[in-house]
């Protein structure tokens, strides 16, 4: 398989193809700015090489070059769900650790993590009961 691309922007992955209208509705999310003016700053990966591809498949798949301390899976898990509940993965202190995080409050996650203002694990501390991120 294919490495992923390398953009600046943090990777968010199709790698479920079940339903065009969670995917469509999963870009309309990201695109939206918060309340307050935030969104995430992601490129999007829709291509049908990665379909099915699991977590410990895509950390091989990450190049070397891919500076950006996360990596997004839009999984059967996040097609599955109106919140659109992302797995979000760490790539930096502790490589594979993951917390999904509801796909509007993507922007949290990646503009905190990107700009070094909080660590992987406030987010890991700050998940519902269901082990989704919704916000602070």
């Amino acid at each position: 398989m294919d490495q992923l691309p390398c953009p600046s922007e943090a990777l968010v992955v199709r790698t479920d193809f079940s339903t065009g209208g969670a995917w469509d509705a999963l870009r309309a999310a990201l695109h939206s700015p918060s309340p307050d003016g935030f969104s995430a700053n992601v490129a999007l990966v829709d291509d049908r090489r990665y379909e099915d591809l699991t977590l410990e498949a895509a950390l091989d798949l990450v190049p070397a070059e891919y500076q950006h301390p996360l990596l997004v899976l839009a999984d059967s898990v996040a097609g599955a769900s109106p919140e659109l509940p992302l797995l979000v993965v760490d790539l930096r202190g502790e490589r594979g650790r993951c917390v999904r995080v509801a796909a509007a409050e993507l922007w949290s996650i990646e503009n905190n993590l990107s700009g070094a203002n909080m660590d992987f694990e406030d987010f890991v501390g700050a998940v519902n009961d269901d082990g989704v991120f919704r916000g602070f």
